[in-house]
């Protein structure tokens, strides 16, 4: 089975790998363009993917227009049986009805819930206790086609988007073996979604992310690790933007109006919240590193 993997960043990577470590025949890698950045921004950065399929000697594709004739047509020489996508652009029919046997997505959540750019920072500001991967075929609209598969797992209540995000990377990486082993068996059968169950996930923006002390405890802490460590939960103190990226749940009577900060000078900032105090035990201010607040306390980076 002739297959052409699509996606760019690390989220994708294992899937990549599991597929050509278990001896599938990946033909060629479509991934985004390359970018300058670095010291003085003239720096070539790959995407991950792309690093991954060269050390494996794979063909890679980096089309600015997916609809381009002569990528299309680059396609279309390869003769592929199957597309797999995880985290990368939305395809245009001409492309995802292509192959044989079409075209499937892993999406990082149990579809129907959570459709869009966002599902893990989505799902942990939600405060769900579970969440999960679903493999997808695609159609045109995005992130509605009929399930393949769907595999759990579960969310502590201090755990950030991060480390979700790390979790459902391995487990869509086997997901996504597994959907091909199914696909190439036919032992499969196909689930339409739920359309009364959809939420939706959209993508984040900066104004966005800025915390909102005026809810309780845990719809704060919720957010905060929701948001952590990308694109970051933010406040402003002393007229400085200040990320916030770990906090805990204070059970304590509120003393002061919401948005309070209240610090010991020593190890300890909290903010009042509508019910009580969150704890912050690492944050960011503009223009320094992140740090633990002890850390944080002891470089007086701010006047508390």
């Amino acid at each position: 089975m002739r297959i052409i993997f699509m996606g760019t960043p690390e989220f994708a990577v294992p899937s990549l790998e599991i597929l050509a470590d278990n001896g599938y025949e990946v033909v060629a890698v479509v991934t985004a363009t390359d970018k300058l950045g670095g010291r003085g921004g003239k720096q070539v950065l790959e995407s991950a993917v792309k690093k991954a399929a060269l050390a494996r000697n794979i063909q890679v594709l980096q089309p600015k227009n997916l609809k381009a004739p002569e990528f299309v047509q680059a396609l279309e020489g390869l003769k592929p049986d199957l597309q797999v996508v995880v985290a990368f652009r939305m395809l245009p029919e001409v492309v995802w009805a292509m192959p044989r046997i079409g075209t499937f997505n892993l999406h990082g959540s149990l579809l129907p819930k959570y459709r869009g750019a966002a599902p893990i920072n989505w799902a942990v500001i939600a405060g769900e206790k579970e969440t999960g991967v679903t493999t997808f075929f695609l159609q045109q609209e995005i992130d509605t086609g009929d399930v393949i598969l769907q595999r759990k797992l579960s969310i502590d209540e201090n755990e950030t988007a991060g480390e979700v995000h790390d979790r459902l990377m391995e487990l869509g990486a086997k997901a996504v073996l597994e959907t091909v082993q199914l696909i190439e068996s036919g032992a499969y059968s196909l689930q339409p979604q739920n359309t009364s169950l959809v939420t939706k996930a959209p993508k984040l923006f900066h104004e966005t992310c800025e915390i909102n002390f005026a809810q309780a405890t845990a719809q704060v802490h919720n957010f905060i690790r929701g948001l952590s460590p990308y694109p970051a939960a933010w406040t402003t103190v002393q007229g400085k933007e200040l990320k916030i990226l770990r906090t805990l749940k204070v059970d304590s009577p509120p003393q002061h109006t919401p948005g309070t900060l209240v610090a010991d000078h020593k190890k300890s900032i909290r903010f009042a919240t509508l019910d009580g105090y969150i704890e912050v035990l690492e944050l960011q201010l503009e223009g320094r590193k992140r740090m633990d607040v002890v850390a944080f306390l002891n470089g007086r980076h701010l006047e508390l």
